[in-house]
């Protein structure tokens, strides 16, 4: 696939919950981002908020991914190749040090969110 180019109905990032509590694990599917530049943002920002969201006062960064791989959510991007955003590629990062809020501000890159304000 040429990563120059979005699919038909844009780049699109699937949210898989880790707890097993979904048996496929794919929560949803957001589409329309324009760019897989756009995706990849969105999808590192809504891991980082899930990881966030995962952490107490006084967690080792260990106790940190534990927690995220057991009740966290991931998010990928669907066909975006070797120029998608992984989250393995900073899971460790992510729990070594706490985020700021625009660090985990997914919502303001959300594209259901951009075509509801241009209505």
């Amino acid at each position: 696939m040429n990563n120059l180019f979005s699919p038909a109905g844009g780049w699109r990032v699937r949210i898989l919950d880790l707890s097993g509590a979904v048996p496929d694990r794919v929560v949803e599917e957001i589409g329309g981002f324009t760019t897989l530049m756009h995706a990849n943002a969105f999808a590192r920002r809504y891991v980082r908020d899930s990881i966030e969201r995962c952490r107490g006062p006084g967690m080792t960064p260990r106790e940190v991914l534990n927690v995220w791989f057991a009740f966290g959510e991931d998010a990928e991007i669907v066909d975006g190749g070797d120029a998608a955003w992984r989250s393995s590629t900073e899971l460790a990062d992510f729990a070594a040090e706490p985020a700021d809020d625009e660090s985990c501000d997914w919502r303001s890159l959300d594209p259901r969110r951009i075509s509801d304000d241009a209505e």
